[in-house]
């Protein structure tokens, strides 16, 4: 099984720059980072200052040994009554991967994760934008090895997105099949 980078460079290369007319190698489209996100606004909305810290830390503990790089909390910028949410208060965890880390991220995602995700039958052409980035959500974060099922006490979803400067959707959807995405018909 080659990796991501090295598949990048011996095949996804030379067929873009053949489909779409590059005139060379740095005009290929490629992905610049991968952010990963979660939000628990529901799990701690009602709940004192003390348990909110633990239920954001226990969050953030996950996505740091999900991604391998310490999550960023992410806070509300103003206050929704009708979503009992304060201002600062803290509501989600964020991590953005580039370089090595992104490259073994996007390899266990493609390899491990998404086979081990339920009901998993291809990612669909919409999740990606007209920018060409991808977006996919992940209902639970148990399918990511890292993650020892029995001792998980909450189960989360995450969304992660796939930034890439394919400037196009059709560019984009090229350069995901190319890496190795199970990218729908």
């Amino acid at each position: 099984m080659m990796k991501i980078t090295e598949k990048y460079k011996k095949e996804a290369v030379p067929q873009m720059m053949e489909k779409f007319g590059y005139k060379s190698v740095m005009a290929v489209p490629r992905a610049e980072k991968v952010v990963v996100n979660t939000s628990f606004g529901r799990q701690i909305v009602g709940k004192t200052n003390d348990e909110q810290k633990k239920i954001a830390d226990f969050f953030a503990e996950d996505l740091t040994l999900i991604c391998g790089q310490k999550a960023v909390k992410t806070v509300a910028k103003k206050a929704i009554s009708s979503f009992k949410t304060r201002k600062g208060m803290v509501l989600g965890a964020k991590v953005t991967l580039r370089g090595k880390r992104m490259n073994d991220f996007l390899e266990r995602f493609i390899h491990i994760v998404l086979p081990r995700t339920r009901d998993f039958k291809g990612i669909s052409q919409d999740s990606v934008d007209k920018q060409g980035n991808l977006t996919i959500a992940v209902k639970e974060h148990i399918a990511f090895p890292e993650i020892l099922p029995e001792k998980a006490r909450n189960i989360f979803s995450l969304e992660i997105t796939v930034v890439t400067n394919a400037r196009s959707k059709e560019r984009g959807l090229e350069l995901f099949k190319l890496l190795g995405f199970p990218i729908q018909k």
